[in-house]
């Protein structure tokens, strides 16, 4: 069954817009009568069918709304060091596919890339790049692109836990650092090309982050979110 986001929605009816309305048309070729699934971007969705083809706009008869069972049960931010041009694409593509809520660009001492007063616009790429990737894995909600923050000034209150991959760190291993967690809402920190400095790290401990290894291997910044997100998906969701 096709599955769609909406924007708009009554407690009967749903509308379909923007490039969707050409999409579900002309290519999927959809009819009066014909059932979809959609969702509303945070989590819920719906068996609905079309009601009317408008030249801007599908209405649908929804059904009853219910949670999203693709989406996971603890809900994680990625605060990821800003990497070269063209790697946070693919980090948000694939991290949105395994299933992260926020990605948030965030500029440390060691990133190469220095932003420009254009930056935002980088920013709504990202976000157009989350939808995609939201709608391509079937997700219940599109992930969020939060605004590029300094490490040094960055808020890390109101998660269960905070964690940061680091390569130097041999004592503590993720599996470990989430033995027992029960949280709904967890961060994890990942450094730009040339990691984090030790003042970084000095800083982050101040602030209650547990270091964690991810392996004897090191890895890329734009393999190790995604690396980190899986096995703690695996870890507090099974």
């Amino acid at each position: 069954m096709h599955r769609f986001f909406i924007r708009e929605k009554t407690e009967q009816t749903a509308i379909l817009c923007g490039d969707d309305v050409k999409h579900a048309s002309r290519v999927l070729r959809l009819q009066t009568g014909d059932a979809v699934t959609l969702c509303d971007g945070k989590g819920m969705e719906c068996e609905a069918a079309v009601a009317a083809i408008e030249k801007d706009r599908i209405v649908c008869n929804t059904g009853t709304w219910t949670p999203c069972k693709s989406e996971p049960r603890c809900r994680v931010t990625l605060f990821q060091g800003l990497p070269k041009t063209g790697k946070m694409e693919t980090i948000i593509q694939k991290c949105v596919e395994l299933g992260i809520d926020t990605v948030v660009p965030v500029l440390t001492e060691r990133c190469v890339v220095q932003p420009k007063e254009s930056f935002q616009s980088r920013i709504e790429r990202w976000q157009r790049v989350a939808e995609e990737a939201a709608k391509q894995s079937r997700r219940g909600m599109i992930p969020q692109i939060g605004s590029l923050m300094k490490l040094r000034t960055l808020s890390l209150d109101g998660f269960d836990r905070v964690l940061v991959a680091y390569e130097n760190e041999d004592r503590v291993s993720l599996k470990q650092a989430l033995t027992g967690f029960t949280g709904t809402s967890l961060a994890m920190l990942i450094g730009p090309e040339g990691g984090f400095s030790e003042e970084e790290m000095e800083l982050l401990s101040q602030k209650g982050v547990i270091s964690v290894s991810l392996g004897p291997r090191i890895l890329r910044t734009e393999t190790a979110g995604m690396a980190m997100l899986a096995q703690i998906l695996y870890e507090v969701e099974t």
